[in-house]
């Protein structure tokens, strides 16, 4: 393990000391912080330089740093849902697509630490998109709402949610000496951004290292920057939140996690199984029982959150949990986390196709190869190009691509998709692909060239179909059981957002 952390992180996280207290209850509380659209390695601990957040930083230092932690879905709300039930998307029926239902039978962490004990609530976004209602749950399934408080916010597309002053007025709630578990769901860095807030910040497009799948320009350098611009100011308000654990006398006995939902709002990152749409930050820290500063290599799936939770709270869960709790690893017990590999997977993502079509896929990462299957490789992956407006009219050819976020970035390379340097990325994002992919991510982070076919890994490449027909056997995969109906996804209605009309293929 490597304990090298970055000066501006050492220096962000030496702001935040910690002032322990003898008041620690007997069951820690529990922190968990979740940001909306945030992609490995963008934060200052990971000594990256387009996004300063000392926040972070100081759960870093003060517990775990982990470079290689995943979601098990590239989209918000099946990955919301695989992570407070601690099983994959494909295991939850409509909570494992995008903005459908949340079926009440799936038990959340959330509603088992309140049946033993824990204060609980959330504020910002919890589970979504979606209709929790219709399932017959009483609330959220992150828990209580507390979203009263409200402020001004710096920038247009930043929410008007005081996350911090929510926090205060829920702790302020809590009995004496009763442990609490608080989700904070920050609605950013999710899109849309004010353009060229980053000025107002004194930022220069200098500081930015442009992912591989975007062309290097100065309008994608600007639009990074206003996408660090909004995780700047979520990492604002989580301070704000570890000051006030710090004030009530609660730090101590927190264990505070802190990490994303998916990866970044960009065309080949979010809504896809590729490293910038799967791969996230995570920091976590407990004063009390983890010791400090240290980074890890070793792989962690977020369904190995819950079992983490229930293990810290001293749960047993009745229920099957996915994951392995990070416990006995955090605490220096076990040298590893038990992963060799994270399964990731995707449905529909959002209105994008004819007859609300999806786009299934599933995913297998090791420390150094992601392994990709398509299951409908004849659709579109972003999308349709067009599709028929509500006048009955067809739209202009590539006006649509509806599974990619609309922003500048992604303006920018369909309005120059004829130029010869950018249409290599155009393509990356839209154009179909086949069955299988296959990329070597410590040359390749931006899967950009597919091996399948290359000799060289060919071994490697069988030994990885082989485990992820195991996986999705054991986890009784729709897509891969042939015994079961693989296009039941198909009919989990879309409950949140519009509805599109495209020409049939």
């Amino acid at each position: 393990m490597n304990k090298t952390f970055t000066l501006h992180a050492l220096a962000a996280c030496s702001t935040l000391a910690p002032a322990l207290s003898s008041h620690a209850a007997e069951r820690p509380n529990i922190l968990f912080v979740i940001a909306d659209d945030q992609s490995y390695p963008h934060a200052s601990a990971y000594g990256s330089t387009l996004a300063r957040t000392p926040g972070f930083d100081f759960v870093a230092q003060h517990g775990w740093l982990f470079r290689n932690a995943f979601v098990t879905s590239p989209g918000s709300s099946p990955s919301r849902a695989s992570i407070l039930t601690g099983r994959y998307p494909w295991q939850i029926e409509e909570a494992g697509t995008h903005a459908s239902s949340f079926p009440a039978e799936y038990e959340c962490f959330s509603d088992i630490l309140a049946e033993n004990g824990y204060h609980t609530g959330y504020t910002g976004k919890g589970w979504g998109p979606g209709n929790w209602k219709v399932s017959g749950r009483k609330q959220n399934p992150a828990g209580p709402e507390y979203n009263e408080s409200k402020l001004t916010p710096p920038y247009k597309g930043i929410s008007r949610i005081n996350y911090a002053d929510n926090f205060r007025k829920f702790l302020a709630r809590k009995e004496k000496n009763q442990p609490f578990y608080f989700w904070v769901g920050f609605n950013e860095p999710h899109r849309p951004y004010e353009k060229d807030s980053w000025e107002k910040e004194g930022r220069s497009t200098e500081e930015v290292v442009v992912p591989p799948f975007l062309p290097d320009k100065a309008a994608i350098r600007g639009d990074l920057l206003d996408y660090a611009t909004e995780i700047e100011w979520c990492d604002s308000q989580l301070e704000e939140i570890i000051q006030t654990l710090k004030e009530a006398g609660e730090l101590e006995n927190t264990l505070i996690i802190v990490t994303a939902d998916n990866g970044m709002p960009y065309p080949a990152a979010k809504a896809n199984c590729f490293e910038y749409g799967i791969h996230v930050p995570l920091a976590i820290c407990w004063l009390k029982e983890i010791d400090g500063q240290e980074v890890s290599d070793e792989l962690v799936s977020s369904v190995d959150l819950a079992p983490t939770l229930f293990e810290a709270a001293g749960i047993k869960p009745s229920g099957k949990l996915e994951g392995n709790s990070l416990l006995p690893y955090l605490r220096k017990r076990e040298a590893h986390t038990r992963r060799n590999s994270i399964m990731a997977g995707r449905e529909r993502h959002s209105s994008a196709r004819y007859d609300n079509l999806g786009y299934p896929i599933r995913a297998l990462r090791t420390t150094e190869l992601l392994y990709i299957r398509n299951f409908h490789p004849e659709r579109w992956p972003a999308g349709a190009p067009c599709f028929i407006t509500p006048d009955g009219e067809l739209s202009k050819m590539h006006g649509a691509y509806f599974d990619i976020d609309n922003g500048p970035a992604w303006r920018f390379i369909v309005n120059n998709r004829d130029s010869a340097d950018i249409y290599p990325y155009f393509l990356r994002a839209t154009a179909k692909r086949p069955y299988e992919e296959l990329y070597d991510i410590k040359a390749d982070p931006g899967c950009l060239h597919n091996l399948i076919g290359n000799k060289a890994y060919e071994e490697r490449l069988n030994n990885l179909r082989n485990e992820m027909d195991a996986a999705l056997e054991r986890t009784r995969d729709t897509r891969y059981d042939t015994d079961s109906d693989a296009d039941v996804w198909e009919s989990y209605p879309r409950l949140d957002g519009v509805i599109r009309s495209f020409p049939k293929p």
